[in-house]
């Protein structure tokens, strides 16, 4: 199989990932905290110097990192826990908590056009509670940002929270979350950053103090396996725990123990994920993650040469924008967003035609319409050619309606550090044979 799905999960994984978890689960598979056996002291093992490594490839090694099954519920346990339970600045002590501010006011959450349902059905359901206010960064034809515009909107109404994605799942847009988490910061704004679609693939110092979290997917380009996420959290940021359950550590308390991690961590890890993600994680250090970087902008530079031979397909998300949909792009600049699972998210200005800063990059993501051919009907041809794709609005429906492909959504190939010319001449093969049976 040509294998172009990689941003849903990245295959093949190295192949020491195979073979670690394999043995570790034979000779090792313990469950850590839970005993003074070898087994159980080798698990814990395994487990610190996982987050040992995670600091390491995300320059953090002054934030804690805590482990969840998936990215979505660390984004669920971050986003609960600020702004259901917290303060949205630290230190927690100065600032009425988020309950507080809603009996006068709503609390005010900045996203990027590009959110992910698992940030952004979190924050309807606050939304319709009347908790907070959603706001969407504008962003410009050239997909870049105007910082000028933003601090203007910063100051007319005070951000409470930013969350954005690193990178788009939908066109791979790398954001430029250092300056706008930088922004956000003046303004005393907690920040979240989702690095699903980033972590280990482009460099960034999670370590600076203007980001509060980031969060991690092992399965993705971390090349770990399924079941394993997380997030790195700031030491002393007091997030209230939304799971509750046993630590196997201070037993007798009926609390949450106060310690990072063991406060976000509460049943029994996913052993074998991390083992995964131990190996994965190592492959990375040693390939560098410059290095993997280089080799997805060469991938995706290739795949768009050969995207590009095709009249019938159309590029999503090259600048500038264009309306690929049955949506007007007008939509996107003056009107709420509704329709996107009934979330209705206001943006806050026109999109931007004045000075931009920098030139947008871009990930091993690549979003497509192909004419005559709704994005289902096409993965269909594609997969019936044996050629793995994402269709439709890839659970990223506010991505879509800013690019101007909804309801319809795209085709969505990615590629992953082994994708390789076979897979590019599959491609090609099968881009002729839709184009003789159009």
């Amino acid at each position: 199989m040509a294998y172009f799905d990689n941003a849903a999960t990245t295959f093949p994984k190295p192949e020491c990932v195979y073979d670690f978890m394999n043995s570790f689960y034979r000779e090792h598979g313990g469950s850590a905290g839970r005993g003074n056996h070898t087994l159980s002291l080798s698990a814990s093992k395994l487990i610190s110097e996982t987050r040992e490594r995670l600091q390491e490839i995300l320059h953090c090694h002054n934030k804690q990192i805590v482990f969840t099954p998936t990215a979505t519920i660390a984004l669920n346990m971050i986003l609960q826990g600020v702004i259901g339970s917290t303060p949205l600045t630290t230190p927690v002590a100065t600032v009425a908590s988020v309950a507080e501010r809603s009996r006068s006011k709503s609390s005010t959450v900045y996203i990027s056009p590009f959110e992910h349902n698992a940030v952004t059905r979190v924050l309807r359901h606050f939304e319709k509670l009347g908790t907070i206010e959603i706001k969407v960064l504008p962003v410009a034809e050239n997909l870049c940002y105007d910082f000028d515009e933003i601090d203007s909107l910063f100051k007319k109404q005070k951000p409470d929270l930013l969350v954005m994605s690193h990178v788009s799942n939908v066109i791979g847009l790398v954001q430029p979350a250092e300056k706008l988490c930088l922004l956000a910061k003046k303004f005393d704004c907690v920040t979240v950053l989702d690095m699903a679609q980033s972590a280990g693939l482009v460099d960034l110092n999670v370590g600076l103090e203007t980001i509060d979290f980031a969060v991690f997917a092992g399965h993705k380009t971390l090349y770990g396996p399924t079941g394993i996420s997380g997030f790195a959290i700031k030491s002393d940021f007091d997030l209230p725990p939304v799971l509750f359950g046993g630590t196997g550590y201070e037993s007798a308390n009926q609390d949450m123990p106060l310690d990072i991690p063991q406060r976000y961590e509460m049943g029994t890890l996913n052993i074998a994920g991390i083992a995964g993600l131990y190996a994965s994680t190592g492959w990375i250090l040693e390939t560098g993650v410059g290095e993997l970087w280089q080799k997805e902008q060469s991938h995706r530079k290739r795949l768009i040469e050969i995207l590009q031979k095709y009249d019938f397909v159309k590029i999503v998300g090259s600048t500038p924008l264009t309306n690929h949909g049955s949506t007007p792009l007008t939509n996107c600049d003056s009107t709420p967003l509704t329709n996107c699972d009934s979330t209705a998210i206001d943006l806050v200005a026109e999109r931007s035609q004045s000075k931009q800063i920098e030139t947008p990059q871009f990930a091993g993501i690549v979003s497509v319409v192909i004419d005559g051919l709704p994005s289902d009907t096409a993965a269909s041809i594609f997969a019936e050619q044996n050629i793995a794709v994402r269709s439709g609005l890839q659970c990223a429906p506010l991505a879509h309606k800013t690019l101007g492909t909804m309801p319809a959504g795209t085709v969505r190939f990615s590629c992953g550090a082994f994708t390789g010319e076979a897979d590019f001449a599959e491609l090609e093969r099968t881009l002729e044979f839709i184009k003789k049976n159009l």
